[in-house]
């Protein structure tokens, strides 16, 4: 990928700029529980990146669930809001802001596009603080189909002007990276161990951590 290729970046958040995945793997394993749902680790791992929505209207679908997907979604983001809440701090990914800055002053522009809630990446930015950082933020709530669908990363890339050959997606799930390559963007599989066993095979380039210049990712 070559820099003046490149006029975007598009960040999603979970396990990428936060790492929050095993978190929400607990939480998931107390709601499938609480719903009587079964659920293998693979098949758990599997739903990394698609929406809260996605999931449950799938195993709703499998278990025969007699509860109503908006009662279950209801309770699981009210449930989920609340444990990061109060968590006492979350940690932002090694050299992330590094980069996010050297972003922000070679003026690429800057979105994220995450599968969350929007009440949820609110509550993380601010907990991170690096929300300024992002000219374009569009969550899960936003778009009507879920990753691998292109929809969020297309609706980022035209809220911040930017031609989708013109950006480059940063994702750490299987899922992120095939809706980032339908978009028609450039990708990189960002290695995080804690997400599961994800397929990064098909993204540009894969990185285990983030260089504090964007030259050192090519772009």
């Amino acid at each position: 990928m070559n820099r003046q290729d490149i006029n975007a970046v598009i960040f999603d958040m979970d396990g990428v700029l936060v790492d929050s995945e095993p978190i929400y793997f607990e939480i998931e394993r107390y709601l499938f529980s609480h719903f009587n749902v079964k659920v293998s680790k693979e098949q758990h791992e599997a739903f990394v990146g698609t929406s809260i929505e996605n999931m449950w209207d799938k195993l709703i679908k499998e278990n025969n669930l007699k509860e109503s997907k908006e009662r279950v979604i209801k309770y699981h983001k009210k449930y989920v809001i609340s444990h990061m809440e109060s968590l006492p701090q979350l940690s932002l990914t090694k050299n992330a802001r590094e980069l996010l800055e050297d972003l922000k002053e070679k003026d690429i522009k800057i979105g994220l596009a995450s599968s969350s809630p929007r009440q949820l990446i609110n509550i993380i930015l601010s907990k991170l603080d690096i929300k300024n950082y992002f000219e374009v933020i569009v969550s899960g709530d936003e778009v009507e189909k879920s990753k691998p669908h292109p929809e969020i990363f297309l609706k980022a890339a035209q809220l911040l002007g930017v031609e989708s050959k013109k950006c480059v997606v940063i994702e750490d799930s299987a899922n992120g990276i095939k809706a980032a390559n339908n978009a028609g963007m450039k990708s990189i599989g960002f290695l995080n161990t804690h997400s599961g066993k994800q397929n990064l095979e098909n993204a540009d380039i894969i990185i285990r951590e983030f260089p504090q210049k964007s030259l050192h990712l090519d772009i």
